[in-house]
């Protein structure tokens, strides 16, 4: 498969309605080009699907560079270390867990490729699929202070719900 219309295509009866978000929400958006493909990628790599990331990344291509295609890598990778830590942290409820230092490196996320209010809300979309409350809040609050609003948001989570649903519908 090497777009999203085929990826669209090859979704079961069963997930007619997933095959229609998927085309919307990734046509209409309050986010930029950047956001959009950034988010739909890092969401893609983080759902594992061969078939969903090879179709984002070909239609990602034409309209985004490296940058964002390296910053999606990094933020599904990152997010895939914090959601388990952070989330271990917020639903294990003691203090004691809270007070100890992470130790973990992720200076990636001071210094991505592309801009920090992207880079954030790709790994706030990511943290909306693994279900990291802790790390929601973070990223959502960053990207709100970055000066996107909460349309953007709603529009980024929008793309990760829709590629973790055709994630499931393409093993149906």
């Amino acid at each position: 498969m090497e777009s999203i219309e085929r990826v669209r295509e090859a979704l079961p009866p069963a997930a007619k309605d997933i095959a229609l978000n998927l085309g919307s929400v990734l046509s209409t958006s309050a986010l930029d080009d950047k956001q959009k493909w950034g988010v739909a990628l890092a969401c893609a790599f983080t759902v594992d699907s061969p078939a969903l990331s090879q179709a984002i990344r070909h239609e990602a291509a034409s309209k985004v560079g490296d940058d964002v295609l390296d910053d999606a890598r990094a933020a599904a990778a990152l997010m895939a270390m914090n959601n388990v830590y952070y989330r271990f942290r917020h639903l294990v409820g003691k203090e004691s867990y809270a007070t100890k230092p992470a130790r973990l490196r992720m200076s990636r996320i001071a210094q991505p490729k592309t801009d920090k209010t992207t880079f954030e809300l790709m790994c706030l979309a990511v943290s909306a699929i693994n279900a990291c409350e802790v790390c929601i809040r973070s990223h959502e609050d960053v990207v709100i202070k970055g000066g996107l609003t909460e349309e953007h948001v709603h529009d980024a989570v929008r793309i990760a719900a829709t590629i973790a649903a055709a994630a499931v519908a393409l093993k149906l």
